[in-house]
Parts: C-alpha cells; sequence; structure tokens
C-alpha cells in the first residue's frame, strides 16, 4: 500500500503504520484522513497481520486537526467530507482484525488523541503531551472521541477530561487509565516492537476473537456517537467562539469566548 502521508510496512505477521507529516506534526488534512480510512478499511480483508504498531514521523504522535488547513481561505477544509472520511477510519480501526498499538511519543492532541485512544493498546513517554482539547477552539472532540474517552474514563470522568482539555504528561495519563504503560523518553516505538513480539508468541488468535466479541458489541453505540459527533461539529464549526479559537490558536493568544 503506497500512500502519500503514511509509511505501511508489513513484516510477517506484524505491521506498522506511521503518520508521515512531520513538518506539520503529522496534523491530520484531509489527505491523511482519507488516507487513514483507505488503510484502515484494507487492513480489515488482511488474513496474515496479527499486530499492527501506529506512530508519528518526527517530534511528535500527531498535534490533531490541521488547523491551518481550517483557515485557508483559498481552499477552505471541507467539514462534512471530512466528517465523513474521520468516520470511515474510526469504524475500520475498531473492528480490526489484530491487537494495535499506539507509540505515543512528543504530543498526542484532538483527532490525534482520538486515534490513540482507538487502539487497544497504549504505550506512552513519560513527557509525552496527551490532550482532548477541542475545547480550546471552541469544538466538541470527534472521531470518536467521546466514545473512547467513556471507554476508559466513565461519563462523569469523560466530561471533566473534555470540557477542561487539560493536558496531561504520559505519566499523569496512566494514573487515570488513559493509556496503558509509560516508558522513559525516546522509547515508546522500541516498547511498542517488544511488546509487539511478545504478543505474537502469544495465544494471540484467541485474543482477536475475545476483541471481535467484545467490539461487536458496542458498533451500535460507536456508530451513534460517530452520527452525533458529524452533526455536532458540523455546527460547532460555524459559531464565533470557533473562529475565535482558531485564530487565538494561531495568533497564539488567549481566546475571548462568549458562548455564541
Amino acid at each position: 500500500m503506497a500512500y502519500e502521508t503514511l509509511d505501511f510496512e508489513k513484516n510477517g505477521r506484524l505491521a506498522t503504520l506511521t503518520l508521515n507529516r512531520p513538518a506539520a506534526m503529522n496534523s491530520m488534512n484531509e489527505v491523511l484522513m482519507k488516507e487513514l480510512a483507505d488503510c484502515f478499511e484494507a487492513l480489515n480483508d488482511e488474513a496474515e497481520v496479527q499486530v499492527l504498531i501506529i506512530k508519528g514521523a518526527g517530534k511528535v504522535f500527531s498535534a490533531g486537526g490541521d488547523i491551518k488547513a481550517m483557515l485557508d481561505d483559498e481552499s477552505p477544509m471541507e467539514i462534512d467530507a471530512v466528517m465523513v472520511d474521520i468516520t470511515r477510519f474510526v469504524k475500520a480501526m475498531y473492528m480490526l482484525p489484530m491487537v494495535t498499538i499506539a507509540a505515543v511519543h512528543g504530543a498526542s492532541a484532538g483527532l490525534g488523541f482520538s486515534l490513540a485512544l482507538g487502539c487497544d493498546i497504549i504505550i506512552a513517554e513519560e513527557n509525552s503531551k496527551l490532550a482532548m482539547n477541542f475545547i480550546g477552539i471552541g469544538l466538541i472532540p470527534d472521531g470518536a472521541g467521546h466514545f473512547f474517552m467513556k471507554e476508559r474514563l466513565g461519563t462523569p470522568l469523560a466530561k471533566q477530561m473534555i470540557w477542561s482539555g487539560d493536558i496531561l504528561t504520559g505519566t499523569a495519563a496512566k494514573k487515570i487509565g488513559l493509556v496503558d504503560e509509560v516508558v522513559p523518553d525516546g522509547k515508546a516505538a522500541d516498547q511498542a516492537n517488544l511488546l509487539a513480539q511478545k504478543l505474537l508468541q502469544s495465544p494471540i488468535a484467541a485474543m482477536i476473537a475475545t476483541k471481535e466479541i467484545l467490539h461487536t458489541q458496542k458498533c451500535a453505540e460507536l456508530s451513534n456517537v460517530l452520527k452525533m459527533e458529524t452533526v455536532a461539529q458540523s455546527k460547532m464549526r460555524k459559531t464565533v467562539d470557533h473562529l475565535e479559537g482558531i485564530q487565538a490558536f494561531v495568533q497564539k493568544r488567549t481566546p475571548a469566548f462568549n458562548g455564541q
């Protein structure tokens, strides 16, 4: 599989998917989101791969949605089209017939954090920065961020985390159950590979069967969350607060929200 914004490598039963927009901090533009959807859908028909590692090239895992693309006057990001591809990649990723491992270094924010949370196992470096920070630009989580946060934290704490947009280190995220394993800085990819090899030496077919049983029960809820996120995000993208939020982000100042 050849992509413009992704690197995909397959080595027998192990595959590695690397987000490859390092100059843009692996932020997700329309091309990257479509290619994620295409890749995950193709992997649902993959018979050999049993472990998939997902990581980011360069200094971070993913900074989230491409805010500069949102502000592009000549070719602005089309939210409705984008949400179609986000829905595609989340559904396909959730039902992948393999164990997925997110190797998080640097930062994993917004949609990039939703992607990591959608993996079966999350390994984060001690000082990585993790944030469901859509609120900072007047948006709601997408990429099933609501679903994945609730799965890991429960509804009350998920709401608090989404509303606050707090940035957590890998160590802090581990304490509340947002990630599964914490490693020293610079070691996430190495640890993901070690874990992958351990899994491949285990009765992994049984593990994958368990994943299918548990995830299938949640498919209807996931689909409903994605539909509601699509409607709400389209509405939020048209608000005054969202425009103020992204302008403040680009201008590196504190936004002045007014609830509109």
